[in-house]
């Protein structure tokens, strides 16, 4: 998917990696009960500019492609092309996974 959206500074733009629908037990969960995943994938990363302007890029921890975990509730949701996805801080950046 090509982004259309650059985040901001040490920002970051995920997509949420979807999470399994039904119980070990074999019982489909309906969105409402679902707790929303803490798994994402990296889709873009922020100009890379800090308060003072300085070009601080190269200090970004994850690249694009990266799975990674993050905060259940931080970030900013927002659609593109039909996808939820979300805008956070790296700092709500908790790990890489793999």
């Amino acid at each position: 998917m090509a982004t259309k959206i650059t985040p901001l500074g040490r920002r970051i733009l995920v997509k949420r990696v979807s999470s399994e629908e039904k119980t070990a037990g074999g019982i489909f969960l309906p969105d409402t009960a679902k707790e929303k995943p803490q798994e994402a994938e990296v889709l873009a990363l922020g100009t890379g500019k800090d308060d003072e302007g300085k070009d601080v890029k190269e200090l970004f921890t994850v690249k694009v492609g990266d799975k990674v975990l993050i905060s259940k509730y931080g970030g900013t949701e927002v659609k593109l092309d039909g996808d939820d996805v979300l805008i956070i801080n790296e700092s709500d950046v908790l790990g890489i996974v793999g």
